[in-house]
């Protein structure tokens, strides 16, 4: 069994798209790990503020398998993948973490760049698993959110799934 980190994020009717997501990843895997959700800026293109999560799950996919089944699952979503890597999403879920594989495995780099350079990856991240350590870095993900620099605003949002809160805007630290 893979544990996998998964970072969701979705900026066109995000309350929605992330709570279906959300479902969909619960009915594909079972039991959900969840970070608090964050609002975020675009990053690299002007446009609406994102709604970002971390997602744990364990899965007996292979690598290649998982990504074909996080893309299908974009695309029922209405996932636009002509748009371009910078623009608009109703749903992106992206492989942060697989296990403990370091590089590009399936075409996948491993662990994904963004855990240290993005805000809304490194903070739900590092709330999610404060302990667990970046595979190449070697830092914990508490220390590597601890130094992070970067200038990206983010903040906590209240949100609820499923009837539970998830997160609320005045309980998480900024």
């Amino acid at each position: 069994m893979a544990e996998v980190y998964l970072g969701i994020g979705s900026n066109i009717e995000p309350h929605r798209y992330v709570a279906l997501g959300l479902e969909a990843l619960a009915q594909q895997f079972g039991a959900l790990q969840l970070s608090s959700v964050y609002e975020s800026e675009a990053v690299g293109f002007a446009g609406d503020n994102f709604l970002n999560l971390v997602v744990a799950v364990s899965t007996e996919l292979g690598l290649a398998e998982l990504s074909r089944c996080l893309k299908a699952l974009e695309d029922s979503h209405g996932c636009d993948r002509s748009a371009g890597k910078y623009s608009g999403r109703t749903l992106d879920i992206d492989i942060l973490t697989y296990d403990e594989l370091v590089g590009v495995h399936e075409g996948i780099e491993l662990p994904r760049a963004e855990v240290l350079s993005n805000a809304f990856v490194l903070q739900p991240l590092a709330e999610l698993a404060p302990s667990r350590r970046h595979p190449i870095d070697g830092r914990t993900y508490a220390q590597l959110w601890q130094a992070y620099r970067g200038e990206q605003n983010l903040w906590p949002v209240d949100y609820c799934w499923r009837g539970q809160t998830i997160s609320r805007a005045d309980c998480a630290d900024n």
